[in-house]
């Protein structure tokens, strides 16, 4: 078994662990009310764009997503919420070494020995999902169950299907298929995003994400025989319909959307092994991206 299978199929586990230390860990995180920007680096640069717009829709305050080395700081926020597994990202090092004593930071992170723990303000650290693969699947997932802890949303069901999510098969085909797009609506938009960046990192594949009523707006033309679509959560009136008649493979989003992405996470595994590569060392990547001077 590869590292990136065993550290996925731990994430019931993770979940669990992560929502039960939720509310001891509240003082770390962004309070209701606050003006909050979530920032991150690739997989984490995703989770932040989810995360954002579920405490938006909770009503908790206005909160954005950037990548790290876009944070827009002619912008004033309460405080600065970081994604970092590896605590060693150059760019959320340098964002938040200038944010130092200016704005309220917290960093959540799987290393407790890195330069985030005095780079940041606050500190969450998930060591129990920390991951030997360069591909991220645990942390990830495991940090946001505990944003969606914090906002007071439910995690039983999400974790019943995560484990449902690895005891599937899954859909007929679908490791066959040469090109794949992921749909997504509100909060899943950035798991879509997730789940394409999951593909392309493991196998290499040919991956899309949109927000599902952008598809039909161009990125539709694509799909044929031979491709799917995979929507995370519930898909706009007829666009099922719509897919189906290309050809294409339609995957219906049926479980909680971040157990539909680890369904996708399996895939992405699936498809490095029918093509014979190591989903552990995919091509030109690195654990966690550290610049030069």
């Amino acid at each position: 078994m590869t590292y990136v299978e065993d550290e996925l199929n731990s994430q019931p586990e993770c979940w669990t662990r992560a929502a039960a230390e939720a509310a001891g860990l509240a003082g770390a995180l962004p309070a209701p009310g606050e003006r909050v920007a979530v920032v991150g680096c690739g997989t984490s640069y995703f989770m932040a764009q989810a995360f954002a717009a579920l405490r938006e829709t909770a009503g908790q305050g206005e909160t954005d997503a950037f990548a790290a080395s876009e944070f827009p700081h002619g912008r004033s926020y309460d405080r600065v919420l970081a994604l970092t597994r590896s605590g060693t990202t150059t760019e959320v090092l340098d964002l938040l070494g200038l944010l130092k004593g200016r704005t309220r930071s917290t960093a959540i992170t799987a290393d407790p020995d890195t330069p985030v723990m005095t780079a940041a303000d606050d500190l969450v650290v998930l060591d129990y999902a920390d991951e030997r693969s360069v591909v991220q699947t645990r942390f990830a997932t495991t940090a946001l169950t505990l944003l969606r802890a914090h906002l007071g949303l439910p995690t039983d069901a999400a974790v019943a299907d995560a484990r449902a999510a690895l005891a599937d098969d899954l859909p007929e085909g679908l490791v066959e298929c040469g090109q794949f797009t992921f749909l997504g609506r509100g909060w899943t938009v950035g798991l879509a995003n997730e789940a394409g960046l999951k593909m392309r990192e493991a196998s290499l594949s040919w991956t899309e994400a949109y927000p599902a009523m952008e598809y039909r707006h161009g990125p539709i033309s694509v799909t044929t025989s031979g491709t799917a679509t995979w929507m995370f959560g519930e898909a706009p009136e007829g666009l099922a319909e719509q897919v189906r008649a290309t050809g294409g493979l339609w995957v219906e989003g049926r479980l909680d959307p971040l157990a539909e992405l680890v369904r996708a996470q399996r895939l992405a595994v699936a498809v490095a092994a029918a093509r014979g590569l190591d989903p552990d060392r995919p091509r030109h990547l690195t654990r966690s991206v550290i610049l030069a001077p």
